[in-house]
C-alpha cells in the first residue's frame, strides 16, 4: 500500500490547489483574462484529481473478497490513470479552447495588477506543495535520476502530484508573461496565446502520466533488487536444486504477488519439501514485506522447460 508520505503529499496539494482555484477564478472574472481562467480551470482539475487519488488510496486498502481474491490494490493505479485522462481532456482541452477563442477574438485585460497579485499568491502556495512532493519523491528515488525513478516507481501518487505541481508552476509563469505582454506590448492576443501554451503543457504532462500509469495498470514486475533478494534466499536453501522461474506482479505500491517454480533435489522426501516451502514463505515475507501473496510450484526443471515451450507456442501468432 502507499505510505503515509503519499497521503501527506496529496493533502498538501489538495489544500493548496483549493485555495489557488478560488483566487484564480475570482481574478479571471474581475480581469477578463483567458490565461487566468485557464489557470483557474487547471487548479480546479488538480483539486479534483487529488480527491480521486485519495479515493484510490482508500479503495486500494479494501481486504480481498470472493470477487477480488487478490485484493483491490490496483484501484490506485486505475484512479491514477483516470487523473491523467482528466488532465488531458478537461485541463488541456478547456485551456486550448479558451486560448484559441481569445486569439481569434482578442479583448483587453482589465486591472492586470489584480491578476499579478493572484499569480504571486498562487506561486507561493504551489511552490510549498511542490516542495513537499519533491522531498517525498527524492526520498523514494534515492540515487536514481528523476526519469529513472518515475519509470521504476510503483507508487503513482507521489510522481503524479509532483508532475501536476510542476506543470502548475510552468503554467503560472506562462500566464504571468502573457499578461505582461498584453499590458506593455498592447497585444491582447498574447493572453490567448498564453492559454494555448498552458494547454500544451497540460497535454504533455497528461501524456507522460498516462504512459507511466498505463504500465502499472497493465501489470509490472518487482524491481531487480527484490528479484535478487528472492534468488539469494532460494540459492541459500540446500534442498532446492534449481530455481526454474520467478514471476512477480505489483498489485499496489507495496502489494506484490510472487509465483515461484523450483526443482528439489531428487533425494528429498515429501516431509522435507513441505518444511522447506513453509520456511521459504516465512523467510521471503519477513525479508521482503511487500510480498503479500506467495505461490510455490514444485516442478522438475525439464518439465518446466517443456511447459514454457508449450506456453510460448500457444502465444505465438500462427504462420500465414
Amino acid at each position: 500500500m502507499a505510505g503515509h508520505g503519499s497521503k501527506r503529499v496529496i493533502f498538501a496539494a489538495l489544500a493548496g490547489n483549493s485555495l489557488i482555484a478560488i483566487t484564480k477564478f475570482a481574478a479571471a472574472v474581475y480581469t477578463g483574462s483567458s490565461a487566468m481562467l485557464s489557470e483557474g480551470i487547471h487548479s480546479l482539475v488538480d483539486t479534483g484529481n487529488q480527491g480521486l487519488l485519495l479515493y484510490g488510496l482508500k479503495k486500494s486498502k479494501q481486504p480481498a473478497d470472493q470477487r477480488h481474491p487478490f485484493g483491490y490494490g490496483a484501484e490506485l493505479y486505475f484512479w491514477s490513470f483516470v487523473v491523467a485522462i482528466l488532465i488531458f481532456a478537461v485541463g488541456a482541452g478547456v485551456s486550448l479552447y479558451e486560448g484559441i477563442q481569445k486569439v481569434l477574438h482578442p479583448h483587453p485585460v482589465s486591472n492586470p495588477y489584480v491578476a499579478y497579485v493572484v499569480l504571486g499568491l498562487a506561486m507561493i502556495f504551489e511552490s510549498v506543495a511542490w516542495w513537499i512532493a519533491y522531498k517525498e519523491f527524492n526520498q523514494l528515488r534515492g540515487k536514481k535520476t528523476i526519469f529513472s525513478a518515475v519509470r521504476d516507481s510503483k507508487d503513482p501518487t507521489v510522481f503524479t502530484v509532483l508532475f501536476e505541481d510542476s506543470a502548475a508552476m510552468l503554467g503560472l509563469i506562462v500566464a504571468f508573461f502573457g499578461l505582461l505582454g498584453v499590458q506593455y506590448l498592447g497585444l491582447a492576443w498574447l493572453d490567448g496565446a498564453a492559454s494555448i501554451l498552458i494547454g500544451v503543457i497540460l497535454a504533455g504532462t497528461a501524456a507522460l502520466l498516462a504512459f507511466e500509469t498505463k504500465g502499472l495498470l497493465i501489470g509490472e514486475g518487482a524491481s531487480p533488487e527484490v528479484l535478487a533478494k528472492i534468488e539469494a534466499i532460494i540459492d541459500a536453501t540446500p534442498a532446492i536444486d534449481n530455481l526454474n522461474e520467478i514471476r512477480t506482479l505489483h498489485r499496489g505500491p507495496r502489494d506484490v504477488l510472487l509465483a515461484l517454480s523450483v526443482d528439489f533435489i531428487d533425494e528429498v522426501v515429501a516431509g522435507t519439501v513441505e518444511e522447506t516451502i513453509y520456511s521459504l514463505e516465512r523467510t521471503i515475507k519477513m525479508q521482503i514485506p511487500e510480498i503479500t501473496r506467495l505461490f510455490i510450484e514444485v516442478q522438475a526443471q525439464k518439465h518446466h522447460e517443456e511447459m514454457l515451450a508449450q506456453e510460448k507456442a500457444a502465444l505465438s501468432p500462427p504462420d500465414n
